[in-house]
């Protein structure tokens, strides 16, 4: 028997349902799958100082929010493919609003699991829609590739029920950078699933940027989806730099490469 008869007979005795809505079908239905492909500016509700200019592929919200869960703790392993896909977007976004020439080596940097995490889960989620993203940047012609430039040290408290400043503190010192070798005028993007408070990625892109040179790009960062927040209208009142910049989208960017429909298999 073939790998299609295989694929055949498992959905018969174990059908498939949508991960986001629990409809019977892909792993994730066109519906939902469409909540992934509008890259926007992830901006928690206290931007954090440092938190690094970060695109998410859609909100932490409605269909995607159960459809990550299943991914993360779940065990759905095949939902690597629409979300990967989702988070090559967001890089893609992410890495267009950056003025230099479009054919710049693009370097995808994980956040490393926590040690507490892998055994829980058994595997390495985020280093899964890396590989993932990965392939989707490549294929649209993206010169992109995973660079473990992060390690974890230490150990630190579960983050739930942390208010955001507690999550800094938690967080204060667990990434170290690690010797690696990347391309000349490579842009590095941290990559993770979710963005809630900011407070991971923030602590990552200072670890990066304090091991990097003074003349490296800035680090930048990318996730499947953030938690959305509103934004306010009016930032005046806010120190420089706190209010987000929106992603700006070059015309025919790989982006636009990229925004076609998801494979959902």
């Amino acid at each position: 028997m073939g790998r299609t008869g295989i694929a055949a007979l498992a959905d018969l005795l174990l059908p498939r349902t949508c991960a986001g809505c629990g409809v019977p079908g892909a792993v994730l239905c066109v519906r939902c799958a469409a909540e992934l492909t509008r890259p926007r500016t992830a901006s928690p509700r206290r931007f954090p100082w440092g938190f690094p200019p970060t695109a998410a592929a859609g909100a932490y919200a409605g269909p995607v929010r159960p459809a990550v869960i299943e991914f993360k703790e779940r065990g759905r392993a095949e939902l690597a493919v629409p979300l990967g896909a989702a988070l090559a977007l967001a890089v893609a976004a992410v890495v267009s609003a950056v003025p230099g020439p479009a054919t710049r080596p693009v370097a995808l940097v994980p956040v490393p699991s926590s040690r507490a995490g892998l055994r829980a889960r058994g595997r390495d989620h985020v280093r899964e829609l890396t590989a993932r993203a990965v392939a989707e940047l490549r294929a649209a012609g993206v010169p992109a590739a995973e660079v473990r430039l992060l390690r974890r040290r230490g150990r630190v408290r579960d983050s739930a029920g942390l208010s955001a400043a507690e999550r800094r503190a938690n967080l204060a010192g667990t990434f170290q950078r690690a010797p690696a070798r990347l391309p000349p005028e490579a842009l590095l993007v941290l990559v993770d699933d979710v963005v809630t408070t900011g407070a991971t990625l923030t602590e990552a892109a200072a670890a990066l940027a304090h091991g990097g040179s003074r003349r490296s790009a800035p680090v930048l960062a990318a996730v499947v989806a953030a938690t959305p927040r509103t934004v306010p209208q009016k930032c005046s009142a806010s120190p420089p730099g706190r209010c987000p910049e929106p992603v700006r989208e070059r015309p025919s960017s790989s982006s636009d490469r990229l925004s076609g429909p998801v494979n959902r298999d």
